[in-house]
């Protein structure tokens, strides 16, 4: 009988973040102010050492400002941004002003505490924002200008796109918001992804590693391997399956396992999602509300917590009462990953990360 040989599973194409492609835009439009001329393709360097370059679908100057778009190409991911043009404006700003941001058409303004821009300015996160200056003080270096300049972007569209998006209700009013941290966007697919998790399994027992750990995201990653001091190997790219991973470790099982998140993945694990995915599971503020009130948090607090927009937002409310809610946090999470592992033989401990990477929640047996 002749053997039947499996089609090698497609290589998923990654993409760019909507910050990239602002960066990119902005880097054309300002040496097009100061030379006349639009580098095209344009290239930018990502905050991991990343070069990669983008193809103009716009350009446009006038008296004292000048513009460049570029379609964001979101690779295989599922991304409502895929194909939607990217615009900066950039002007020459008043001497000493540095590098001022402005919403355009179809970029959202944040009307809401709990993010990490305030509220007033225009929603584009803090990595693209450093991007941007970056790039600014780059090519003001290489021509002999000064880098004062107002960058306004903008997407057509955004307002539209937005409503299938979570900022309305954090929110984010009038459009979309520019994000991104690695500047790349990575394919999202739950089988590839869950299948890497265990294939990451599998070769740290091969290699005889006792304990292994599952972050959300790279600064947890960072933070839960130099809290335990664990090496490269013992780190799962786990992202926001902890079921998928858990799960597998529950038939194949290691000697001790650490989950390691930010205050909201966690909180949603805590509260019993395995799947941390915003698009598939959501904070439950009633339910932070109700473990703030048996922390002895006044009833103020409590209707605070309850109304909140963000889990950040939520946790600087309990830090300024100084209120342990993050222990609270990583001890129900870790009671919904022992549920998860019914019964195998594996120790398991929680860690909650902020956005700087100390740990603030801990949690084991």
């Amino acid at each position: 009988m002749a053997k039947t040989i499996a089609e090698p599973a497609k290589q998923l194409r990654r993409g760019w973040t909507t910050g990239a492609c602002a960066t990119a835009a902005t880097k054309a439009a300002f040496t097009a102010l100061l030379t006349g001329e639009f580098p095209d393709p344009v290239t930018i360097t990502l905050p991991k050492g990343q070069t990669p370059s983008f193809a103009l679908c716009l350009e446009g100057k006038g008296d004292n400002w000048a513009q460049a778009g570029i379609v964001k190409d979101a690779g295989d991911d599922p991304d409502v941004t895929h194909g939607a043009t990217i615009i900066a404006t950039v002007r020459l700003g008043a001497a000493g002003a540095g590098v001022t941001f402005a919403a355009g058409d179809g970029v959202g303004k944040v009307t809401k505490d709990g993010l990490p821009i305030a509220p007033g300015e225009p929603a584009i996160n803090p990595v693209p924002r450093q991007m941007m200056r970056d790039v600014v003080g780059e090519v003001a270096a290489k021509h002999g200008a000064p880098g004062d300049v107002a960058i306004e972007i903008s997407v057509p569209g955004g307002a539209a796109l937005a409503a299938k998006t979570w900022n309305p209700r954090l929110g984010i009013v009038g459009g979309l918001s520019i994000l991104g941290t690695t500047g790349i966007v990575n394919p999202f697919s739950c089988s590839a992804w869950i299948a890497s998790i265990h294939r990451g399994i599998d070769v740290a027992l091969a290699e005889g590693i006792g304990h292994i750990a599952g972050a959300t995201g790279s600064t947890s990653e960072a933070s839960v391997k130099a809290f335990h001091g664990l090496p490269d190997q013992a780190l799962i790219d786990m992202g926001d399956f902890v079921g998928g991973m858990l799960k597998y470790i529950r038939t194949h099982p290691v000697r001790r396992v650490t989950v390691a998140g930010g205050f909201g993945k966690m909180t949603k694990m805590a509260q019993g999602a395995m799947d941390l995915h915003s698009g598939r599971s959501q904070v439950d503020f009633d339910w932070l509300g109700d473990r703030v009130a048996e922390l002895g948090g006044e009833a103020g607090l409590v209707d605070k917590v309850r109304g909140a927009n963000t889990a950040k937002q939520v946790f600087d409310l309990v830090s300024a009462a100084n209120i342990a809610l993050a222990d609270v946090v990583a001890q129900r999470a870790l009671v919904a990953g022992r549920e998860t592992l019914r019964g195998a033989d594996v120790a398991l401990d929680t860690l909650v990360v902020d956005r700087d990477g100390v740990v603030i929640g801990k949690a084991d047996g």
